[in-house]
């Protein structure tokens, strides 16, 4: 899979055009996206970060709720959907200045819902930063 999506593309540059609240996600470099899977990598800077020098929590759910999107989009379907529920469990911090790599598949799109799955990982040392969930309503 080292192919990226014309939708995926168009999303991602979209988002990091933003003047609204995604513009945060313009550090996020799309690596690659195919059906169902995308991949994408950041550095953590000062804008990411929280008073201890560690990527933001809210950074990170912002994270998983825009990469799963972005999964989504790179569906057959390619629908982005709107969230129902997200969970997001925090594993090891990740310091300014440091590499991530953030790993998004689609686990299940039924007729209505769609279920993803994202990991944010150190790329350095690969151990995994959190890991998200999200549900989306696709429409019917």
């Amino acid at each position: 899979m080292n192919r990226l999506t014309p939708s995926a593309l168009e999303l991602m540059k979209a988002v990091k055009n933003s003047r609204r609240f995604d513009r945060v996600l313009e550090k996020v470099t799309l690596v690659s996206a195919g059906p169902g899977k995308v991949i994408c990598e950041m550095k953590v800077g000062n804008e990411h970060s929280n008073n201890y020098g560690t990527l933001h929590g809210g950074m990170t759910a912002t994270l998983v709720d825009n990469i799963s999107t972005l999964a989504l989009v790179s569906t057959e379907r390619g629908l982005p959907g709107v969230s129902v529920d997200m969970n997001i469990t925090y594993m090891s911090p990740a310091k300014i200045g440091e590499d991530l790599v953030i790993t998004a598949h689609v686990l299940k799109q039924g007729k209505t819902l769609a279920f993803t799955s994202v990991d944010v990982t150190n790329k350095a040392t690969g151990k995994l930063v959190a890991q998200g969930r999200h549900t989306k309503h696709l429409g019917s």
